[in-house]
C-alpha cells in the first residue's frame, strides 16, 4: 500500500499503520454507519455482537481487530455505548479509506445506478455498504492489503450462523428477504413476537441494512 488513511478515535487521530498496536495483522470491519444516521445497520450489529469474546484470543495470536465507519466519531461513540461493546470503532469521515476498498459511494457513482461493490456491478444504491478487509505489516512497515470480502461473504465470522447450521431448522431465513433481515434485529430490540413466531422490532429501525444481500 502506497497510500495513507487517518482516523478519528477515542484517543486521537490513528493512522493505519498505528492500528496494528505491535501486531503484524490487522483486521478491518467496515461497519455500515453513515453520517447523520441514528444507529449502525442492524446486520453489521449482527456481526459486532460476535467481536468481544474473540478479541483477548485475537490480539494473542499476532492480529488486531478495528471497526470503521464513515459517521463521524461522536455519533459512533454513542451507538457503541448503547450496545455495551468494548471493540475499537474509528471514523473514516476524512478520510477515502472506506470509498478506496469499496464501501462506501459518491452521489456522482451513485446517480450512476449501479455501483462497484463485491467484485462486480451492483444495482442496489446505498451509501454504505457492509465487508472485511485484512492488512499484513511487514519487518520494515510495509503495509499490504491482503484480503476482503463483501456482502454474504462475511457471514464466516458470525457465529450465530455457524450455530443454526447445526439446528434441524438451519438459517430458517423463509422471506420476505431470504437472509438476515428476515429475523436478526438490534440485540436491544428484540423482545416482541409477531404471529408467525418472528421476533420484530420493539420500534421502527431508523437505518436500512442491507448486509444479508445475496451477492455472488
Amino acid at each position: 500500500m502506497e497510500k495513507s488513511y487517518t482516523f478519528d478515535g477515542p484517543e486521537g487521530q490513528r493512522t493505519l499503520a498505528g492500528l496494528f498496536d505491535g501486531r503484524s495483522q490487522l483486521i478491518v470491519s467496515h461497519s455500515m454507519f453513515g453520517p447523520g444516521w441514528k444507529e449502525g445497520c442492524a446486520g453489521c450489529s449482527f456481526r459486532s455482537d460476535h467481536v468481544d469474546g474473540a478479541l483477548v484470543h485475537l490480539e494473542h495470536h499476532d492480529v488486531s481487530f478495528v471497526t470503521i465507519s464513515r459517521a463521524p466519531l461522536a455519533e459512533i461513540e454513542a451507538f457503541k455505548r448503547r450496545m455495551g461493546w468494548r471493540f475499537r470503532w474509528l471514523s473514516s469521515c476524512d478520510s477515502d479509506f472506506n470509498c478506496d476498498y469499496r464501501v462506501s459511494f459518491t452521489k456522482e457513482e451513485l446517480a450512476t445506478g449501479k455501483t462497484d461493490y463485491n467484485y462486480g456491478s451492483s444495482g442496489y444504491l446505498s451509501e454504505e455498504m457492509s465487508g472485511l478487509s485484512v492488512f499484513y505489516k511487514d519487518d520494515v512497515g510495509d503495509i499490504f492489503h491482503t484480503y476482503s470480502t463483501f456482502g454474504r461473504g462475511d457471514e464466516m465470522v458470525d457465529t450465530t450462523y455457524m450455530y443454526l447450521d447445526l439446528t434441524p431448522k438451519g438459517r430458517n431465513e423463509t422471506g420476505p428477504d431470504f437472509n438476515l433481515g428476515d429475523w436478526v434485529r438490534h440485540h436491544d430490540r428484540y423482545g416482541v413476537v409477531d404471529g408467525g413466531g418472528r421476533f420484530v422490532a420493539a420500534q421502527p429501525a431508523e437505518s436500512s441494512c442491507r448486509c444479508g444481500d445475496k451477492q455472488v
